[in-house]
């Protein structure tokens, strides 16, 4: 069965097919996709997971022994398998096609492809897959649609734009809906919910500090201390709010939690990479080059002092904001001993 994007919310509200297969260009789509999935499967009782990833020397046969291969104790299972180049080959469309025909009770199995060419659409495997469940193609919306696009995000936030303001994020991002979903993100940091002005979106999207705070992102992940303080020093000075800083560090420790996690388990870190929406080439070399330093104590370190940020932001702790984004800038920077 094909399903529409926006039908998919509706349908996971009513039920669960025991299979997915998500395809399209817009990779930030498609994990978000994925998510709702995962979500919804959790929520139904799907508690165990396996993710499989194709790839040179992939045993096909595993496709079939993670669904066969359930808990005694554990609830229902979700396969997650994921095929980066969007071709399995002959071995691989064979094994898809044999397990669409005999998909496990107690298995959902969700299937991640990125965008298909024509010779892919017309596969057999990928039509067994489509009889077999759902398939839902993700692509960006054209240039036209991207205001309409960002008024529904916003609105997700409890925020609304007038048009004006919504054609300038869209001209601004220039069709990149990473870019976009990153701009819908600091307007629910740095306003409330309620409506947004094309003054307020101007000044939230225009607003590039002379230091700014990609720069101090960089800084983390190279490792430089002496420059985060200095940076620091200068988005104080600029009076950079707070929650918006704190976004910033927070993406950067959720990333590097996961690409150490996947390392530290032998997973492929391309995968995790995709998983964390890092789809930028120097950010994704960045955060790689960091890892040698960084080991999973740190890393939880680091959580725990952006919650107690957080809180300190939110009045709930008392506190020094800056002195403990220093901190938490110079235990990232820090090299093992």
């Amino acid at each position: 069965m094909q399903l529409r994007a926006d039908q998919l919310a509706t349908h996971l509200a009513k039920t669960l097919a025991p299979l997915y297969v998500l395809h399209g260009d817009e990779p930030l789509l498609v994990i978000e996709a994925g998510d709702a999935i995962r979500r919804a499967a959790r929520e139904k009782g799907y508690t165990e997971r396996e993710v499989l990833v194709s790839g040179p020397g992939f045993k096909w046969d595993s496709l079939m022994l993670a669904a066969g291969n359930l808990s005694l104790f554990g609830g229902n299972k979700l396969v997650d398998l994921r095929i980066p180049n969007g071709k399995p080959g002959r071995d691989g469309g064979d094994a898809l096609q044999r397990y669409s025909e005999r998909l496990s009770d107690g298995v959902l199995t969700l299937v991640t492809l990125p965008q298909l060419d024509w010779g892919a659409r017309k596969t057999a495997w990928l039509a067994a897959l489509s009889q077999a469940g759902v398939a839902i193609e993700l692509n960006a919306p054209g240039l036209a649609e991207l205001p309409d696009w960002i008024a529904l995000r916003l609105a997700r936030q409890q925020q609304k734009a007038e048009r004006a303001a919504l054609e300038f994020i869209a001209a601004h991002v220039e069709g990149n809906l990473l870019a976009a979903h990153q701009e819908i993100q600091k307007l629910g940091l740095l306003h409330p919910p309620g409506d947004l002005s094309l003054a307020q979106v101007e000044d939230a999207v225009l607003n590039v500090a002379r230091y700014d705070v990609d720069k101090l992102r960089a800084a983390l992940l190279d490792g430089d201390a002496a420059r985060c303080a200095r940076l620091l020093e200068g988005l104080r000075g600029e009076d950079v709010a707070p929650p918006l800083l704190l976004w910033a560090f927070a993406s950067e420790i959720r990333a590097l939690t996961a690409l150490r996690s996947a390392q530290d388990e032998g997973r492929p870190l391309a995968a995790a990479l995709r998983a964390e929406r890092v789809f930028d080439d120097r950010r994704a070399a960045a955060l790689q080059r960091a890892l040698p330093r960084l080991r999973q104590p740190q890393l939880r370190a680091a959580l725990l002092a952006a919650a107690r940020i957080d809180r300190m932001i939110k009045g709930l702790v008392q506190g020094d904001v800056w002195d403990e984004f220093l901190q938490l800038a110079l235990r990232l920077a820090r090299k093992p001993t």
